[in-house]
């Protein structure tokens, strides 16, 4: 029988760093070591796409599908190896060791990496052999993005849909004229991400090497103002001037009466069939390759999406259109052999889903969070009910913490059920431990918990709020909470409820 595992979800920018912000330095190495104490198999974390402070600074909303986002890339390891000198460092100001300071970490990343560029930029073509092979090997985004990006930096910001015709129209020999003209700008930008996925690939490698599973996080649409949909502008529902004609978001339901607007082009399936999904297959094969499972978000949208005017203020107007999911899923089954995916399929969700599922044995999600609402007997999170293939959280980066929901958040009848659920009471003090170890002894294959409720915080430790578009994703750990204690803790409930048994001790 396979294996029973458990993890942590836990993001980069979260870790502990004296640079403001959580990177893939020490903090991380230090993170993967306590994930292996605790006899942890997994760490799953959030897109590691460019941010901006635009978008609230959200891992969800980017200017590339591909790329790396070079605020994660660690200092110290950039002098560690020699891109940069102790003095290009400075002195560092005193940081919240509790949020993220993205507005600090941008300023001085950006400083420090044109540092390291300048020093690489003058060594020989001989020590540059992992870097050549990094663009070549990536040249199928990597050349569009990184020209997009210095683009966007010349026109000031502005979206490419309002750049000059020619430069927004891709033009040959304007885009030729503008590599050109900006090509110091365009290699800085390739350097960054050399760096990134250097990094990161070395994390990784460290992890796998301790038998933990990196598990990935990749949206399922793009945002329009980005290299994805400039570069590749028909397969995605634009107007005559490339601006969004349909945007995609969910429809009004009991919790949101004009639903949900989120403003991204929808895919035009047509023309992504018409070749054989090759831009989805390169997507997927560059996140199989930088993560050992890749969880999908909105995993509904490949079967149907809600399809909105881009001229609508709300999501009322709009209309289910049918996406093509098993012809492009047995695609990718084709080209990769086997599909380690995770589909979010939080919701209500058609049959027509749930077959697409089945078929092709991909792993849903249960959140605990959400099993106490309504007739507990029937609902679908509730402990009783899970299944074997599925991945149970206590809750993920959109929901409030254990402990904040159970503060704020639960109303009478959830509490009432929680406390004839596990006939006892409950009050904020011992709600995080019985839900984590609710999930530790689920029937569920995997149990993943948010750092959080193992820490058992409160709502000041909230990742997002959906609702609100600033002010998220700044919670950050403190080095100490990662004691022996705690890691013994979790080793010893890890080991009771039968998880990672095949683990070394």
């Amino acid at each position: 029988m396979e294996s029973r595992k458990s993890g942590i979800l836990l993001h980069v920018t979260s870790l502990p760093s004296d640079f403001g912000i959580g990177d893939l330095g020490k903090g991380a190495y230090e993170f993967a070591d306590f994930l292996a104490a605790s006899r942890q198999r997994i760490w799953q974390v959030l897109p590691l796409s460019p941010t901006t402070e635009f978008c609230g600074n959200s891992p969800y909303c980017s200017f590339s599908a591909f790329a790396g986002n070079p605020v994660l890339i660690s200092p110290d390891f950039l002098l560690k190896d020699g891109y940069i000198s102790r003095e290009d460092l400075g002195s560092l100001p005193s940081f919240d060791p509790v949020r993220a300071d993205y507005g600090w970490a941008y300023e001085f990343k950006d400083r420090l990496l044109a540092a390291a560029y300048k020093r690489f930029s003058k060594t020989g073509d001989g020590e540059r052999g992992g870097y050549y092979d990094f663009i070549n090997s990536n040249a199928h985004w990597l050349e569009d993005y990184a020209l997009f990006v210095s683009l966007k930096e010349r026109f000031s910001g502005a979206p490419w849909d309002e750049w000059p015709p020619e430069v927004r129209d891709r033009t040959q020999g304007e885009l030729d004229r503008w590599r050109q003209a900006l090509a110091g700008q365009i290699e800085r930008e390739k350097f960054k991400q050399f760096l990134f996925f250097s990094q990161w690939s070395a994390l990784k490698r460290y992890c796998n090497e301790r038998q933990i599973t990196v598990i990935g996080d990749m949206p399922i649409y793009v945002s329009h103002d980005s290299s994805d949909v400039w570069t590749n502008p028909q397969y995605f529902k634009l107007d005559g001037d490339k601006k969004p004609a349909l945007v995609a978001g969910v429809p009004p339901d009991y919790f949101s009466a004009t639903g949900q607007l989120w403003g991204n082009p929808v895919y035009n399936w047509d023309a992504l069939a018409k070749d054989s999904y090759a831009w989805w297959i390169r997507r997927m094969e560059h996140n199989l390759r930088h993560f050992d499972i890749v969880r999908i978000d909105h995993f509904r949208g490949f079967v149907s999406f809600w399809e909105v005017p881009a001229t609508e203020m709300t999501a009322v107007n709009g209309k289910w259109v049918e996406a093509p999911a098993r012809e492009f899923f047995q695609a990718l089954l084709d080209r990769f052999g086997s599909l380690a995916i995770i589909a979010e399929d939080l919701g209500i969700l058609t049959p027509e889903v749930r077959e697409v599922m089945k078929k092709f044995k991909f792993p849903g999600m249960k959140v605990l969070l959400f099993a106490f609402g309504g007739d507990t007997a029937s609902n679908p999170y509730a402990p009783h009910n899970h299944v074997r293939n599925c991945i149970v959280y206590t809750g993920t980066h959109d929901n409030n913490t254990a402990k904040g929901w159970f503060e704020k958040d639960a109303n009478a009848e959830e509490k009432e059920n929680l406390a004839a659920y596990f006939d006892c009471e409950f009050d904020e003090d011992d709600v995080c431990s019985q839900l984590v170890r609710t999930a530790m002894m689920s029937v569920a294959s995997t149990a993943v918990v948010p750092m959080q409720d193992l820490l058992e915080l409160g709502e000041e430790a909230r990742m997002n709020r959906p609702s609100i578009a600033m002010g998220n994703w700044m919670w950050r750990m403190r080095a100490d909470l990662l004691t022996t204690g705690l890691a013994e803790r979790i080793a010893k409930m890890t080991k009771i409820y039968g998880r990672n048994m095949d683990q070394e001790d």
